[in-house]
């Protein structure tokens, strides 16, 4: 495998404008035949068996397509953008190597772990890209891009097909996908590091438990922990340039509407509704976490 020196590598803006010449061949063609739509933020999408991505995505999917190789052992964590992606590598980490990394020496106190529900994510991607634009965004691009999640063209989207998708797999095949949700980690998550370990084949030990390992690793990938490290105020990502500060916004669940009007807000709910329907899966969509089960005719919890 050739060996890639980080330090020489020249970062690629993910929210600029795209040089199509600097893709490879293979993609370029690629693009010029599939269906593609403008963006809230002004780059385009191009819908790919399925879902939307960005060209630069799409060149990364091409060679993984063509080069990975998956083994037994392997972890992935799968996830859309702005869902938790960085707090759940920094958890999956401290778990996985707590036995070569005493958590005061882990690497995640001087690197960035990259090294909610659908609506807080996406306005968690908006000031995500407006942080990392040259120009900041008008406000009226967080309606339009609403807007077109609700038509489902996102990028790495539709978000439905792709959760319940997942959600189908952690059914079908349960010691090989296990399903997390954001607001059930901000609940309560010292049960869900726990069921993390025994799905990684790591569970705590009793001496582990007995030594709050769990709540110490809770704390040390908390997002104010995290959020407040000194590579996370003023580092970058090496490889396309962004502030790490933007990985980390406020983490709450269903402060979504309070950035959207009243009427946008009920054209959400009813497409969630319409989308899960049926499915068992749900998320609590507001700030007092209201739950409302759909499908399968169960009470809320």
């Amino acid at each position: 495998m050739e060996h890639i020196e980080t330090s020489s590598v020249t970062p690629t803006p993910l929210f600029e404008e795209l040089d199509v010449n600097k893709l490879s061949n293979e993609c370029q063609q690629l693009l010029q035949t599939l269906p593609r739509e403008k963006c809230w933020d002004g780059c385009y999408l191009y819908l790919y068996h399925g879902f939307w991505f960005r060209p630069q995505a799409l060149q990364g999917i091409l060679l993984f397509q063509k080069h990975f190789q998956a083994e037994e052992d392997d972890v992935f964590i799968i996830t859309v953008p702005k869902s938790g992606t960085t707090w759940l590598k920094a958890l999956t980490f401290a778990i996985t190597n707590r036995k070569d990394y005493p958590l005061p020496q882990s690497p995640l106190l001087t690197s960035n772990p990259h090294q909610l529900n659908p609506v807080d994510r996406f306005i968690s991607l908006w000031h995500f890209v407006n942080l990392n634009r040259p120009e900041p965004l008008k406000q009226d691009s967080l309606e339009a891009g609403l807007e077109m999640m609700c038509r489902e063209v996102e990028g790495y989207g539709p978000f439905w097909r792709h959760v319940l998708g997942y959600w189908k797999l952690t059914k079908e095949r349960p010691g090989k996908v296990l399903f997390l949700k954001y607001e059930d980690l901000k609940e309560d998550i010292i049960p869900h590091l726990k069921s993390l370990a025994e799905f990684l084949g790591i569970s705590f030990s009793e001496e582990e438990e007995r030594q709050v390992m769990m709540e110490e690793i809770a704390k040390l990938c908390s997002l104010d922990s995290l959020r407040n490290r000194e590579v996370n105020v003023n580092g970058k990502h090496k490889f396309v340039g962004i502030k790490n500060s933007s990985f980390f916004r406020k983490g709450e669940v269903g402060g979504w509407v309070n950035n959207v009007n009243p009427s946008m807000v009920e054209k959400i709910e009813n497409l969630i509704e319409e989308k899960l329907s049926g499915s068992g899966l749900s998320f609590k969509m507001s700030c007092n976490y209201t739950k409302t089960k759909l499908g399968d005719n169960q009470a809320s919890t």
